[in-house]
């Protein structure tokens, strides 16, 4: 699989650009945003991350004719069963307020007492030609209440990761980037590259 040079990063969301963004600075990959060229969302109809990752990806480079890289992401708890899973960024409702979303979670768990979660991310990597690789991380991890810190986004200021005393919200992004679910796929994007 050969690296590009230059890249579409399909998400409308600004923190996920900036992550994306800040991954690929290093390996001299030049990204932009998807909003920034005025690419429509697609909608996310898949029923697991890499689905909906691998949708995003495709409609992108489909659209910009360049590769395009898409996550999907979420967080998942032990004691929901997995949600808010692949519906983590509606939980966020239409204004994408993840005050809101962290609330539902702490509420859905009253009279609970396992706190144990995970984020998981699903990366792909689309061409136009339609050919797409997904590429999939996770870390596990406790959730915290009242949300602490304000480095982060989404659901971090609640997300204590394992072996860590501290929020991905409280967390520097030098440090989130070397240990969460996304650079951990991003770390077998890279190494397929390198095959």
């Amino acid at each position: 699989m050969r690296r590009p040079e230059k890249l579409v990063v399909a998400s409308h969301n600004p923190g996920k650009v900036r992550e994306l963004e800040d991954l690929l600075r290093p390996l001299g990959i030049a990204a932009v945003g998807a909003a920034s060229l005025g690419l429509a969302e697609p909608e996310e109809t898949g029923h697991t991350f890499a689905e909906n990752a691998a949708l995003k990806a495709r409609a992108a480079a489909r659209a910009a004719e360049l590769p395009a890289l898409a996550d999907d992401s979420g967080l998942t708890v032990a004691a929901l069963n997995g949600a808010p899973g692949v519906y983590s960024a509606r939980w966020a409702g239409p204004n994408k307020d993840f005050r809101i979303a962290m609330q539902k979670v702490e509420d859905a768990l009253k009279g609970q007492h396992d706190r144990r979660a995970a984020f998981v991310a699903a990366l792909a990597l689309a061409w136009p030609d339609g050919a797409c690789r997904v590429f999939e991380g996770k870390v596990e991890g406790t959730l915290t209440w009242p949300p602490r810190g304000d480095k982060g986004f989404g659901y971090d200021p609640i997300f204590v990761p394992a072996g860590h005393l501290i929020t991905f919200g409280e967390m520097e992004p030098a440090l989130k980037h070397t240990i969460s679910h996304r650079a951990r796929a991003f770390q077998k994007l890279i190494a397929a590259w390198s095959r």
